[in-house]
Formats: structure tokens, C-alpha cells, sequence
């Protein structure tokens, strides 16, 4: 039987490879880390972090400092339920359409071009 926390992560999953994604559930069993996000994804070279939840329920504390560090590194930090899978659509579909040329590469950049 599927838990209601399983049918999200199967629609979460579902709109990641609608999009294109590369994603993957890290095993934490025993084995991993505690607190990281359930889905692990990544869509042209955005890290994105999502943690699942269903009915209303809750992350943890644990989780969301995963979720708050993930954020500060640069990655898209997603706390998603059942009510959020259109919204996760409409982020991936501007992951997607985002223009490559506004990135700045800070390792061709010379001192003056910053003004250091």
C-alpha cells in the first residue's frame, strides 16, 4: 500500500522528468545522512533539494537546516505537498527557460571588471 508521503514523491518525480531532470532519493537508512531532502535533483546545472510532505505535515527541524544551508550554497531549496505540484511545474519550467548568457563567470573575471 502507498503511503500518502509516497503519492507525492511519485508526482514530485513525475514533473522532474517531464522537465528533463536528473534526480535521484538518497538512501538514509542506516547509511546516509539524516535531515537531507528527499529528492535530490538537478536541472541545467541547478542543484534542487525537495523534501516531501503530505497532509500538512511538517519538516523537521533537521530538515529544514538541510533545506536553509542548501538555499545559502545556491541551490533551490523546495518544501512541497500535495498542494504544491503545479507550482514545482512553473519552477522548473523557468529553471528551464532561464538564459544562460546573464550567468557571470567569476573565474574569467579579472579584478578591474569587478572593481576591486
Amino acid at each position: 500500500m502507498s503511503t500518502p508521503e509516497k503519492k507525492v514523491k511519485d508526482k514530485v518525480k513525475k514533473v522532474l522528468a517531464e522537465h528533463g531532470a536528473y534526480y535521484f532519493m538518497p538512501a538514509t537508512h542506516g547509511y546516509g545522512s539524516s535531515g537531507v531532502p528527499d529528492i535530490v535533483a538537478c536541472l541545467r546545472g541547478k542543484f534542487i533539494g525537495i523534501e516531501c510532505k503530505a497532509n500538512k505535515g511538517k519538516p523537521t527541524a533537521l530538515q529544514l537546516k538541510n533545506l536553509r544551508e542548501l538555499s545559502l550554497s545556491g541551490g533551490l531549496a523546495v518544501l512541497i505537498d500535495e498542494r504544491g505540484i503545479d507550482q514545482l511545474g512553473l519552477l522548473l519550467t523557468a529553471v528551464n527557460k532561464f538564459d544562460e548568457g546573464t550567468f557571470i563567470n567569476l573565474l574569467e573575471m579579472t579584478d578591474g571588471d569587478v572593481g576591486f
